[in-house]
């Protein structure tokens, strides 16, 4: 696959723990005196259907014949929404870079898994595809996570600070000319959670958190856990497993209400993004993620946090992870550095991706 040009125009796909569904945006890229720039043409999250929530939520539990059909399944799944969004806008794209859905993620085992067959979806929408970030950087010792860091670096480089607050917050930022990038804490992926038996799907503008009260021993517990006594100057990084094993346990313990449970956990985001950043120089603090909507989390964020928060247009907040996806694949194209040592704790910095093509 080649581009003689500096402009790209690619489709980029998401899916995030918090299994809203999958983030699809069309994207343009320009290179131009050394310097990118880009354009959201249009975006959407198309929501998963009880089936798919069904299948990606307990995949993980599936024998191995489940899971290699539910990855090819997903992939042609995948591409039917690409076919369905090029007809639908007229667009005319030059490949497709997808994230796919991860399934696994523990680096200490060397092992990543994110779903989406690229050759499946390729087949179906009969466009080059861009797919498998991780596992480069997981095979020379990285985390494999987070990749959003060069995208902050290249794209939004005009803050000083990046926080996502997805299914996991995470943070980026410049220090001494290295970008630093790691998993705070989840958010989302519980939150979510917490509201489901319900009949939500999450906390509409923290509505529920807001009438909810603070339980001290609940949110005393959740922040001696000891993944936030890690250094900040070495690769942290969070996934499902993580939330099983160490926060579901302690929601059941204390047995309390939704909505306390919720505004309990609002806290608790707030105060680990305040020890992450309030030792740093003050600064603006861009705020991305479904978590931004959260009128709540973000006003005890501002109490906790020293920074300026700035929340950006819809298309930023909502679909910044598929645009950086799309711009991983632009750089994997263009063979360049996608992946950062600094950010991952890699042996090396590595161009992640695996490039399938139909001649």
């Amino acid at each position: 696959m080649t581009n003689n040009s500096n402009q790209y125009h690619v489709i980029g796909l998401m899916s995030g723990t918090s299994l809203d569904g999958v983030d699809i945006a069309f994207c343009k890229f320009l290179f131009h005196e050394n310097n990118w720039s880009f354009e959201i043409v249009y975006a959407e999250t198309i929501p998963y259907s009880i089936y798919w929530k069904n299948i990606l939520s307990d995949l993980e539990n599936s024998d191995a014949l489940s899971f290699l059909q539910a990855n090819v399944d997903y992939g042609s799944y995948l591409g039917k929404l690409v076919v369905d969004f090029i007809n639908n806008n007229n667009f005319k794209v030059d490949f497709v870079s997808s994230h796919g859905h991860t399934i696994f993620h523990q680096p200490e085992k060397k092992l990543t898994v994110q779903i989406g067959s690229a050759s499946a979806l390729a087949a179906v929408c009969k466009l080059p595809v861009v797919s498998d970030f991780r596992t480069l950087d997981i095979a020379l010792g990285g985390q494999g996570s987070p990749l959003v860091p060069i995208g902050d670096k290249l794209l939004f480089s005009e803050y000083n600070f990046c926080l996502n607050l997805g299914g996991f917050s995470n943070i980026s930022y410049e220090v001494n000319m290295e970008r630093i990038a790691f998993d705070i804490c989840p958010v989302n992926i519980v939150m979510n959670a917490v509201c489901k038996p319900l009949g939500l799907e999450f906390d509409d503008h923290g509505a529920l958190a807001r009438n909810g009260n603070i339980n001290d021993d609940l949110l005393k517990e959740l922040n001696h856990l000891e993944f936030y006594n890690l250094p900040s100057n070495k690769p942290k990084s969070l996934g499902k497993e993580w939330v099983i094993k160490y926060i579901n346990p302690l929601l059941v313990k204390y047995n309390l209400c939704e909505s306390d449970i919720l505004r309990t956990f609002c806290e608790h985001v707030a105060i680990q993004t305040a020890h992450v950043l309030n030792n740093k120089p003050s600064g603006n603090l861009l705020v991305t993620g479904g978590g931004a909507y959260n009128t709540f989390l973000i006003e005890a964020l501002s109490r906790n946090v020293s920074h300026k928060l700035i929340i950006p247009d819809k298309n930023i907040i909502e679909f910044k992870e598929a645009l950086i996806f799309a711009f991983l694949g632009v750089l994997r194209v263009r063979n360049e550095i996608n992946c950062l040592k600094s950010v991952t704790g890699a042996q090396f910095n590595n161009i992640g991706g695996v490039v399938t093509i139909i001649n």
